[in-house]
């Protein structure tokens, strides 16, 4: 197999791609079925380890120092990085969940974010729930962008101005989104918001993890005592949506979601291409 010059991948590494991607997709779909009042978060980290082991793949989360979960699982003023506890889901709690699969060598990324059913409290519930959609709505701003973007600030952005579009909103700045590969992390940094100056190129073989992190507040974080969880310094709510998306010759790909993207794409006028 040719080897990826620098950060773009080749055609045949984008297609070794598309199995960690489907199963991380797979892992989060089994997850979201289950969460309802009265689970715990370690429950649904158990979940996604069975599908991700169950399809040959490795837990990615896992992978990482000091970490010992698949899954990230960041309630109401947690924005990421949370910890599974014996903590069960509440009515009404915003619930984000992080996750990825490593297959043969080769990585997958993604998160989403829901909303528990509360009628006791329907204002507290429409504000959480406009808070995710804003969120989802700027990933696929974002990931529009970069299919035909020329340089990397493009997506940042994008994903801004979605976000402004709809109301004062606050878009953290010490995390961002990144590359991924052989390695779930890699290079190039992928920012939230509109960056002066030079960036990377976008080019075919270009395969990036895009995830807005959106507060209905500041935008100032700490972590907590488990040295993992990063939540908001006043307390309010946070959204998080993310997937791994691969940019090759023939167009775009959501690797992390089951249809390509299409749906998301679709208000975009972008219709994703597969990876062949």
């Amino acid at each position: 197999m040719a080897r990826s010059v620098g950060l773009y991948k080749t055609p045949a590494e984008l297609r070794a791609m598309v199995r960690p991607g489907l199963v991380t997709a797979a892992a989060l779909a089994a997850v979201r079925a289950r969460i309802a009042v009265g689970i715990s978060t370690l429950e649904l980290d158990a979940i996604a380890e069975s599908v991700i082991r169950g399809a040959g793949g490795v837990p990615n989360f896992a992978l990482e120092p000091g970490y010992h979960h698949t899954i990230c699982a960041s309630i109401n003023d947690a924005v990421v990085h949370g910890v599974p506890t014996d903590r069960k889901i509440e009515a009404g709690d915003i619930v984000s969940i992080d996750c990825g699969a490593d297959v043969d060598g080769w990585n997958g990324d993604a998160a989403f974010t829901v909303v528990v059913p509360d009628s006791s409290r329907p204002e507290l519930v429409a504000a959480r729930q406009r808070l995710s959609e804003t969120t989802e709505t700027s990933l696929w701003a974002g990931i529009a962008a970069f299919a035909t973007a020329t340089r990397l600030n493009e997506i940042g952005g994008a994903v801004e101005d979605a976000i402004a579009a709809v109301g004062d909103f606050g878009i953290l700045e010490d995390y961002t989104g990144h590359g991924i590969g052989r390695s779930m992390h890699e290079e190039p940094s992928v920012f939230n918001y509109r960056v002066r100056g030079g960036s990377t190129k976008i080019r075919a073989g270009l395969v990036l993890a895009i995830e807005p992190m959106v507060t209905l507040g500041t935008i100032e974080t700490h972590v907590l005592a488990d040295d993992w969880t990063i939540a908001t310094d006043d307390g309010s709510d946070a959204a998080h949506w993310e997937h791994s998306v691969a940019r090759h010759a023939d167009g775009i790909w959501v690797l992390t979601a089951e249809d390509g993207g299409a749906a998301g794409l679709a208000p975009f006028g972008i219709v994703p291409v597969p990876v062949r």
